[in-house]
């Protein structure tokens, strides 16, 4: 299974590249076409959440971030900034796993007339929320800049917590977005289930303010790891978890060989049903 997901990376980065770059281009661009601010909506949108998320949190709640991760902060946009970091995560994860039910259901002519990669949707939607993702990363590190002053050289790592993120949102989309062609409810249902995972992440709070007996269970939500990793290499500068890492990039590479064994299967028979 892992090898088959080489082989289908090594096409898209070598035959199927650029067209994939301009269908990400595409699509980021037609997301805001029409509109009077054009791109710059993807920088003000998360610029806007951040200031509501600092006013909301730290004027109206007044609203510290406990646990071991932040060494008591005082700065009013701290707790914004700190949630802010585990929001834009969750936000890829949910981007990805929520289109991924309909992506053959709003791409029907690449099934019927044309001779399309259709593996490369999943990618392509990757591609566009990764944008988002990139952009809500440069207004944090402004605001960590502003209110935090400084941010920690453990920045570094993000690239490596985010690569098995994207290796499962692939999966899962992979999966979804196969089942989504045969199960039409599979929209809503997926839609559901995301803000569940949302709510139970360690993301309007720290995973320390769960009851210990709880944390284990928490921890097998697919985004803890993601989030708590990138608070703790973004913004406080801990130690990497390496042990983490190795085991949620080897569940993420699983995850991605059986959503695209899966999507190769189910595909042959997406033109009968569509």
């Amino acid at each position: 299974m892992i090898s088959e997901v080489v082989n289908v990376v090594r096409d898209m980065a070598t035959r199927h590249r650029q067209m994939i770059l301009q269908m990400v281009k595409r699509e980021v661009l037609g997301r805001y076409r029409g509109s009077v601010f054009g791109l710059a909506w993807s920088f003000f949108n998360p610029l806007l959440l951040l200031i509501v998320y600092t006013f909301v949190f730290s004027v109206v709640f007044k609203a510290r971030w406990g646990g071991a991760g932040a060494a008591a902060p005082q700065s009013h946009g701290d707790f914004a900034v700190i949630l802010f970091a585990g929001l834009i995560m969750n936000n890829l994860f949910v981007e990805c796993i929520n289109r991924a039910p309909s992506l053959i259901l709003s791409n029907v002519t690449y099934v019927k007339k044309v001779v399309f990669p259709l593996e490369t949707l999943t990618v392509i939607a990757l591609g566009s929320a990764l944008f988002h993702l990139l952009v809500s990363l440069i207004v944090l590190i402004a605001a960590q800049l502003i209110f935090m002053g400084s941010v920690p050289w453990t920045v570094v790592y993000f690239p490596l917590i985010l690569l098995p993120l994207m290796f499962l949102c692939l999966g899962l989309s992979w999966f979804l977005a196969g089942l989504g062609v045969y199960i039409r409810d599979m929209t809503q249902a997926v839609s559901l289930i995301t803000i569940v995972l949302t709510f139970i992440s360690p993301i309007f709070y720290p995973l320390s303010a769960i009851p210990e007996r709880m944390q284990k269970y928490v921890k097998l939500n697919p985004i803890t790891f993601v989030v708590e990793e990138t608070r703790n290499a973004v913004i406080f500068g801990k130690p990497f978890n390496w042990s983490g890492w190795w085991i949620y990039t080897a569940v993420g590479l699983v995850v991605a060989g059986i959503g695209l064994a899966w999507f190769q299967k189910v595909r042959k028979g997406f033109a009968d049903v569509l």
